[in-house]
């Protein structure tokens, strides 16, 4: 997994091309404001998931998620914002996710970065 240092730890990557883009969401999230690079996931399309949770739909003001799905086509791109975050906000992530049956994995960026990103559970590719 590819980390940032800032000062004498390392920062997670957290690769975003949905709702943890909005200032609301990451507000409730994160109790902050994220600051990120644009970036390209590569090997993945997107596609939209309704949202069941009328917490997540009052949270983050939309009826679907933006979700992605690997197809394994080199040329397959979603744009988004690459941020770095702390452990714990990691953390707030995945809970934050989970609502949606996302799963977290390591990915690979077009800046050549791996950062984590939440995909379609259901897309996801198999632990070996």
């Amino acid at each position: 997994m590819h980390l940032r240092h800032r000062g004498s730890f390392a920062m997670p990557l957290l690769f975003s091309y949905g709702t943890l883009q909005q200032e609301s969401v990451q507000l409730s999230t994160f109790g902050r404001l994220l600051e990120g690079q644009r970036d390209e996931l590569l090997g993945f399309e997107q596609s939209l998931v309704r949202i069941e949770d009328p917490q997540v739909v009052a949270t983050s003001g939309k009826t679907h998620h933006a979700n992605v799905m690997s197809d394994s086509k080199k040329d397959s791109r979603v744009s988004g914002i690459v941020f770095e975050i702390t452990d714990a906000e990691l953390a707030a992530a995945d809970q934050y996710e989970q609502l949606a049956a996302y799963k977290r994995i390591a990915a690979m960026l077009a800046s050549g970065k791996r950062a984590w990103v939440y995909i379609d559970a259901r897309s996801a590719p198999e632990a070996s």
